[in-house]
């Protein structure tokens, strides 16, 4: 039962007063067995969060990955430097010459921008090189780990129409909230209306509002990868064709093992460009996807890049001062 809850609670978490109790009817057992069970995958740190998913680009912020090069004796000392931002999510070490990857976003105000913002960044780590990578297509991002291992191989990729909402003070409070990781217990979304000051009816309208919008992607646990079992999690980096990048990149995105597809920019020094980021128990597992991809698409070269060191994996704290704080130590 436990695999089916972490399952249930990565893919679609209800959104409804007592979320654990309608885990618990679809399941047949009881509210307070799905909240000790999950209660203790957390403690297991096994569920690393369970909050609200945005989206980067539709808040205004402006975001790329980034690969730096950084000599071995200083990668510690650079990792500290990076990592301080507040706009870096994801940090790793990856088996290339350019061996630091991150994703980066700085804020609508910002001061420098995502360029002058890398640059700085390169300077004081004494990055050798470095290379940004923005999204040019999104194909899929939504990380959900087959717990159970009955998932198809295949999913269908839909794409949602999106609605224009004007963001009030009251939307801004709820997607502040929204980011801090539930508390375990039957109305976790108490805290939340009683800060607001609001009821369930009106919390739970600005909340699809966020979601129809595409501002919020999903509400939903995100579980510690190597934790939950899968020690195989690859970044595979591919060379196509870029007049048939979008069909190409559909169908990559339709395997269930990659949780994120995107088409980004080539140059000279780095000719692959569609990424897919693939998750597998084991490098058996992750090598028999790339094998079943490659039967499906058209390319001319790829490359997986393994992460030998995770040095950072939060959620970025959207419309927080610390943005504003980071650049004015560097005015």
């Amino acid at each position: 039962m436990t695999k089916e809850i972490l399952l249930r609670v990565q893919k679609n978490f209800p959104l409804v007063a007592r979320p654990f109790e309608a885990i618990a009817k679809e399941l047949g057992i009881s509210e307070n067995e799905v909240i000790s069970i999950i209660q203790d995958q957390k403690e297991l740190k096994i569920i690393r969060q369970t909050s609200a998913i945005f989206d980067t680009k539709s808040l205004g912020y402006k975001s790329s990955l980034v690969a730096f090069e950084i000599d071995e004796d200083k990668i510690d000392d650079a990792v500290k430097i990076i990592n301080a931002h507040p706009g870096v999510s994801h940090n790793y070490e990856r088996n290339h010459k350019f061996n630091i990857w991150f994703t980066m976003a700085v804020a609508p105000d910002s001061k420098f921008g995502l360029d002058k913002t890398i640059e700085i960044l390169a300077k004081l780590t004494k990055s050798n090189d470095y290379i940004m990578l923005p999204t040019l297509k999104l194909f899929k991002i939504s990380v959900k780990l087959d717990t159970t291992g009955k998932e198809e191989k295949k999913e269908k990729i839909t794409k949602k129409e999106k609605i224009n909402i004007d963001m009030t003070p009251l939307h801004m409070d709820v997607v502040r909230l929204l980011q801090d990781d539930i508390e375990i217990k039957s109305k976790p979304f108490a805290d939340i209306i009683k800060k607001l000051r609001i009821d369930y009816d009106k919390f739970f309208r600005i909340v699809d509002e966020l979601q129809k919008s595409g501002m919020m992607r999903r509400f939903a646990s995100i579980l510690n990868h190597r934790n939950a079992g899968f020690n195989a999690n690859a970044m595979v980096v591919w060379d196509v064709d870029e007049k048939d990048g979008e069909n190409i990149g559909k169908t990559a995105a339709s395997f269930s093992a990659v949780s994120h597809c995107y088409l980004r920019p080539k140059y000279d020094n780095w000719k692959f460009n569609l990424f897919t980021m693939i998750h597998g128990k084991t490098t058996e597992d992750t090598n028999n996807v790339i094998e079943d991809i490659k039967k499906e698409i058209k390319y001319k070269s790829y490359m997986p890049l393994y992460s030998s060191r995770e040095f950072k994996k939060v959620r970025i704290k959207y419309f927080s001062k610390d943005f504003e704080k980071w650049e004015e130590s560097y005015i």
